[in-house]
């Protein structure tokens, strides 16, 4: 349940910044309008309405490779000419 909960968060802050990047545009461009409903003695009926619309404009990523050119360093590594014996410190 807390893993579900914890997915549930994740997608709606997700939401929410690309919303407030601008990665994702929603405009709505049809209002909503309740039903008729009307009570009788046979029952309830509700006719009409309509649901809002929405236009979303969304980013694009573009994804790709290209060759490059890269400069590495050599690394050298020479042997010590004299050993020494290693300087210890018994100091506490």
């Amino acid at each position: 349940m807390r893993t579900l909960i914890l997915i549930l968060i994740i997608l709606i802050v997700a939401a929410i910044a690309a919303v407030a990047t601008g990665f994702v545009n929603i405009n709505q461009i049809r209002g909503a309008r309740a039903p008729d409903i009307s009570a009788t003695t046979n029952g309830v009926t509700a006719k009409g309405g309509q649901a809002p619309a929405f236009d979303v404009e969304t980013g694009s990523v573009k994804v790709g490779a290209k060759d490059a050119t890269v400069k590495v360093p050599s690394v050298e590594v020479q042997a010590p000419q004299n050993r020494a014996a290693p300087v210890t410190n018994n100091a506490q």
